[in-house]
């Protein structure tokens, strides 16, 4: 896989925070930024997936048992992500 160097502009205090988490995890700030965008690119993709999802069951009712069953998981996959 390529690499592509790239600037951006953060305020101070997440970079020194980024920063500390890249020395303590012992890897580079590049490698701890693109693990953070990847992170932040699948909550994305899961999101989407939920609302998909849901937009594939609107036009059944709730009391639809595959409904009220499904609903739940769906919430569950993306919780912690919003």
């Amino acid at each position: 896989m390529s690499n592509i160097k790239t600037a951006i502009s953060i305020e101070m205090s997440i970079f020194e925070q980024m920063d500390i988490l890249a020395k303590n995890m012992d890897i580079s700030r590049s490698r701890i930024f693109a693990l953070a965008a990847l992170e932040y690119l699948q909550r994305h993709k899961n999101i989407a997936l939920l609302q998909s999802l849901n937009e594939a069951y609107d036009d059944m009712p709730e009391t639809e048992p595959i409904v009220a069953e499904m609903r739940p998981g769906h919430y569950k996959m993306v919780k912690d992500q919003w």
